[in-house]
């Protein structure tokens, strides 16, 4: 895994190949992410990444032959820049028949291809891609690779040690201020009996320690969390392997102040023991009237 305090990489190869999928999980993994800049403007963004106290330790530029007469230079520009910066180039690979297939789903033409066919701008972009490709550090071929397989194998690579396969919010709400929509999975605490009824614990949410054993104690409410919790592991490694890196997982119950609040809790502290899961808890409406 890459960690250097001052990381540039560039990230090249062959149109069709992956670029844009690459770019948008090293976003997703901390790392700034410049496209489409031609090997000139490497100059100025290695002299910031390398800046005592720059706000972007971690850089990634997309180059490829978009660029024009302007990417012949990259071959020297990488060698220039690999002297004053930890300078690493990910080339993405494919067999001609897998960019074919791509550039066909997707209707567009090859940059290169001009007045001829997809496979005569790949054969182009290959020859113009050869110095560049011998002097990468990394090459990835995704021919058998789909978007979330390639996603994966970049975090693979450079994830930060100790980054969390899934970043996991775990949030309480009421059904009677509307079920909230930008949640993956929701279950329904109302099952259980309403604390609400009970004078004593009208007052309180379950965030205390009365209502809580009041609803953990209730018939069922053991079993549920033990299921729950059960069925939601092989759904987060899921995740994990499908690169699905933020998700939201919502209990309610009437008001969304006793017991979803309580399960969530509950559900939060089985969670957090699970490897690669980071937990964070909301509570939607607690403090509502």
């Amino acid at each position: 895994m890459m960690q250097n305090a001052h990381d540039v990489l560039i990230v090249t190869g062959m149109s069709g190949a992956g670029r844009s999928t690459v770019a948008n999980a090293l976003e997703d993994l901390g790392w700034y992410v410049v496209d489409n800049l031609p090997p000139q403007m490497l100059r100025p963004l290695v002299d910031l990444a390398v800046h005592p106290g720059s706000a972007l330790p971690k850089i990634a530029a997309v180059v490829d032959v978009r660029g024009g007469k302007l990417f012949a230079d990259l071959a020297l520009i990488i060698d220039e820049l690999r002297d004053r910066a930890t300078v690493r180039v990910l080339f993405l690979e494919a067999t001609d028949a897998a960019l074919v297939r791509r550039f066909e789903q997707v209707r567009r033409p090859h940059p290169l291809q001009a007045d001829g066919t997809i496979l005569d701008g790949i054969a182009q972009e290959r020859q113009r891609m050869l110095e560049v490709r011998e002097l990468s550090d990394i090459i990835i071929d995704t021919s058998e690779l789909n978007i979330h397989q390639l996603a994966t194998a970049v975090s693979q690579i450079f994830a930060p040690a100790g980054t969390a396969d899934v970043k996991l919010t775990l949030e309480s709400f009421g059904f009677k201020y509307g079920a909230p929509t930008d949640v993956d999975m929701i279950a329904d605490a109302r099952f259980l009996p309403n604390p609400f009824w009970q004078e004593d614990l009208r007052s309180s949410t379950g965030l205390d320690a009365a209502v809580s054993e009041y609803v953990l104690g209730q018939e069922g409410a053991q079993e549920f969390l033990d299921a729950y919790f059960a069925a939601l592991q092989p759904v987060l490694a899921g995740y994990a392997r499908e690169n699905k890196r933020h998700a939201t997982i919502a209990i309610g119950c009437t008001g969304g102040k006793h017991r979803s609040v309580a399960m969530i809790e509950q559900l939060a502290a089985r969670v957090r023991a699970l490897p690669g899961i980071a937990v964070t808890v909301k509570h939607r409406d607690l403090g509502r009237e």
